[in-house]
């Protein structure tokens, strides 16, 4: 009985020994073999930390980079963790400011909720690639300190900004409206940027790192799972750069827009506003806020998008619209012939003026040389149509079609700036002249595209591409691809007339540049259709206008230009309109291969007209104070 009560004591201590031995060796593997659990001893905090994506590129249609992403550098501080017997001298040196800015950037107000001194707060953003590679080399000399990576955008060529838009920092309504955004976060404004932010600006990542008392970093807290960023998609759009660019050079000093659309898809091809800026001024960078500054002060208004905000009477552009509808509703006769007297004459008054022209025997001669006489008649004809004291119901019958013909209505979702002009119906003129009984001759310069009646020129562009396919539009938009998958597909928008009729229309059009109002805009072998506008300017110069396609046949392409106070639609509307469709035309058959070398010129404008273009390009319409 000794005997087992001794083995069994023996037992107990050999077996607390070995329980002993392994704690202790434990304890020195902890302590002496892995540095990972000391440092986890001398943690005192767990920061998490946001990993913030690139946003997504954005191309031409032929995959020229428009927009990039580059890198650049938050600096963040922990108040409580900086050394306060740092190299202050030095630490600014590297990162090129003063002493002055290193003591305005750690003063806060504490009290206030957003700061804390053991709460990483921004010391200085924005700091470019080349700055933080410099700095980065002595860090580790600077505790309380880290940095933080962000992506901004850069741009590679000068062009496109209005159509491209820019990124800012978000404000407080966004932040508290959106939980993804927070303080510091960038946003897209305008354009592109803004229509497609959703897209272009990825998923936020996150890891999550052990930190000393010190604000050392000293290892990743492993058990909550590093989110790695997620890339911004990429947009491919159906501007050509090329095109772009060209277009700009020939609004180069003067106030207005050129809007070119590719009649069988809808895709922009180019858009240009000018005034205009380079986009890399409102790139984010120290030196951003006095660029805004400068843009902002620009009697120009180079911010105003004058190709989707602007808001234009459209001139004699709208004669072949009202062509169009009359014909469709049978208000008149494709061969209906007006006498001019130089204007439109009424109970022997003269009431709307025109310019001299042969007489118009029919609507084709009407359109060529731009009879305000024959286009108020037909404008009283539809009007009427139900009785000269009964005008409301004809107006709202011609409104009808216009909403159709997609005035009056915003077009496209990618232009998020876009106003939607302005069409006025009967319950306007009802609203306007109260208790009066209002006629189809107090209205009549509705007739020839002036009064109350405003168009974009996205509307203008657009409406010549509506004519161009005889009778139905595609919604003018810019992103076709995104991340390489199909964007947009949607079906035609059909305008109610008729196609018949649109050759009549057509045949003006082409016959206006043979031997009309838009003979600037003639090449010699292209065939080219255009309908040349004057809006009244009570301000001063009047504003040149042009709408067109071409060619006839199978079109390639359809603009619309406005050129504020440069007179008359054919002095400068029609050649730069022209000059744009030859570019891009000349431009299709040298990448198709489909006319001789001698024919497609190498993308290039006709010998003949090189005159024009340089007088385009030179001439200067700025009078600004």
């Amino acid at each position: 009985m000794a005997d087992n009560s001794s083995g069994r004591k023996t037992y107990i201590r050999l077996l607390f020994g070995l329980a002993a031995l392994v704690l202790w060796g434990q304890a020195m593997r902890l302590q002496l073999l892995d540095p990972s659990y000391g440092k986890r001893a001398e943690a005192t905090t767990i920061e998490q930390i946001t990993l913030y994506p690139a946003r997504g590129n954005v191309l031409d249609r032929h995959g020229n980079l428009l927009v990039y992403n580059q890198r650049m550098y938050d600096l963040l501080a922990v108040y409580n963790r900086i050394d306060p017997e740092m190299d202050t001298a030095r630490f600014c040196r590297f990162l090129g400011i003063s002493r002055q800015t290193f003591e305005e950037n750690l003063k806060k107000d504490w009290t206030e909720p957003r700061f804390s001194k053991s709460v990483p707060f921004v010391f200085l953003s924005k700091i470019p690639d080349s700055i933080y590679t410099r700095f980065s080399e002595v860090q580790y000399q600077f505790p309380g300190f880290y940095a933080q990576l962000r992506h901004v955008r850069g741009y590679p060529h000068p062009h496109g900004a209005h159509v491209l838009g820019a990124i800012r920092e978000v404000n407080q309504q966004e932040i508290d409206s959106f939980p993804e955004y927070s303080l510091g976060d960038y946003i897209g404004d305008g354009g592109l940027e803004q229509a497609y932010e959703e897209h272009l600006r990825g998923r936020k990542g996150v890891r999550f790192v052990l930190k000393d008392n010190l604000g050392r970093e000293t290892g990743e807290f492993k058990e909550r799972k590093k989110q790695h960023p997620e890339l911004g998609s990429r947009l491919q759009t159906s501007l050509s750069l090329e095109l772009q660019a060209y277009a700009e050079s020939l609004m180069q000093n003067k106030i207005g827009s050129i809007v070119a659309i590719e009649p069988a898809t809808g895709e922009v091809l180019a858009m240009a506003s000018a005034p205009d800026y380079d986009p890399n001024e409102l790139a984010i960078s120290r030196n951003r806020a006095e660029a805004y500054r400068r843009l902002q002060s620009d009697p120009g208004k180079p911010f105003f998008d004058r190709s989707v905000m602007a808001q234009y009477p459209p001139g004699s552009l709208f004669k072949p619209l009202l062509a169009l509808i009359g014909l469709q509703l049978e208000a008149f006769s494709p061969e209906m012939g007006v006498s001019c007297s130089q204007g439109y004459v009424y109970n022997g008054q003269l009431l709307t003026g025109c310019h001299a022209h042969p007489y118009c025997g029919n609507v084709v001669t009407a359109i060529q040389h731009s009879c305000n006489a024959y286009f108020v008649t037909v404008f009283r004809r539809i009007v009427d149509r139900h009785g000269f004291r009964n005008p409301a119901q004809g107006l709202d019958e011609l409104y009808t079609y216009l909403d159709k013909f997609g005035l009056n209505r915003r077009l496209s979702r990618d232009f998020p700036s876009e106003e939607s002009g302005y069409v006025p119906s009967s319950s306007f003129f009802d609203r306007w002249y109260k208790d009066e009984r209002w006629n189809s001759i107090w209205i009549r310069s509705l007739g020839i595209g002036q009064g109350e009646l405003l168009m974009t020129n996205l509307q203008m562009a657009n409406a010549a591409a509506m004519i161009a396919n005889r009778g139905y539009y595609y919604r003018p938009h810019l992103v076709t691809q995104l991340n390489q998958s199909k964007w947009f597909d949607e079906e035609p928008v059909e305008v109610g007339i008729d196609s018949v009729h649109f050759e009549f229309v057509i045949e003006g059009m082409e016959r206006a540049v043979w031997g009309g109002t838009a003979r600037m805009a003639f090449v010699p072998d292209i065939r080219v259709c255009g309908k040349t506008g004057t809006a009244e300017n009570p301000h001063g110069k009047d504003h040149s206008i042009f709408f067109g396609f071409a060619p006839r046949e199978n079109p390639k392409i359809a603009v619309a230009v406005y050129v504020e106070n440069a007179g008359f639609g054919g002095t400068f509307a029609a050649p730069i309109a022209s000059l744009v469709m030859e570019k891009w035309i000349r431009l299709s058959w040298k990448d198709l291969g489909v006319v001789p070398p001698e024919q497609h010129l190498d993308g290039d404008i006709h010998p003949s007209r090189k005159w024009i273009e340089k007088r385009m390009r030179e001439a200067n319409l700025l009078d600004l104070p």
